[in-house]
């Protein structure tokens, strides 16, 4: 398995302390890997229902729960950019998500559904360090919220990458224009029927 390396933004150039402190918060694509995430059957289908749902542009992030089956149990997307990664601002924004459109897990004594990320971002493919802080925000919101953690997708102008698994594909991307979600349904036979509604900036749906 190999990765490709982004060069470091000016942004987070910080002081020593907070930017060691900061770098704790990062996981690398090693540990990513080490840590045994479950895979997805279906990736693409994942990728496509929720880029029908809630149509991402760059600096956007899509958070879902799939249940044991890999259906829809719900998903929120929102806004989030930083001048400096951080997996505990992304931690906190990703559990503050999740406690709105799900009940948390944590009297379950093992994780029954799975929470994957979709980022979509500028950039190529390859693994930069606000994918780590993403990684370990996701990580942490799942211990947090009681749920097992999956894998995390990035979504850019090459196509979409499950990270630390050397799958994705070409579309969507992104600058796709968005599917309809019924024409994305029929595209994957197997996606959950949903509805939908909007909160403030939050975009929710929830399966049946």
């Amino acid at each position: 398995m190999t990765f490709g390396f982004a060069p470091p933004t000016a942004a987070s150039s910080t002081t020593p302390t907070a930017s060691a402190n900061r770098l704790a918060r990062i996981l690398e694509p090693a540990e990513w890997a080490a840590a045994r995430i479950p895979l997805l059957g279906n990736p693409r289908e994942v990728v496509t229902g929720l880029h029908a749902r809630h149509r991402p542009v760059p600096g956007t992030a899509v958070i879902a729960v799939l249940d044991h089956q890999e259906r829809l149990s719900a998903s929120a997307s929102f806004g989030f950019r930083s001048a400096c990664a951080d997996g505990w601002e992304f931690r906190n924004a990703l559990l503050a998500r999740l406690r709105r459109v799900v009940p948390h897990d944590l009297r379950r004594r093992v994780p029954v559904r799975t929470a994957v990320l979709l980022y979509c971002r500028d950039g190529d493919e390859r693994w930069t360090e606000e994918d780590g802080a993403w990684m370990w925000g996701l990580r942490d919101a799942c211990t947090l919220h009681g749920l097992r953690c999956g894998a995390y997708i990035t979504l850019t102008s090459g196509g979409w990458q499950v990270l630390g698994e050397g799958r994705g594909g070409r579309h969507p991307h992104s600058a796709s224009p968005p599917l309809d979600l019924a024409e994305a349904v029929a595209d994957a036979p197997a996606a959950p029927r949903s509805v939908s509604g909007a909160a403030e900036p939050l975009r929710r749906t929830a399966a049946r």
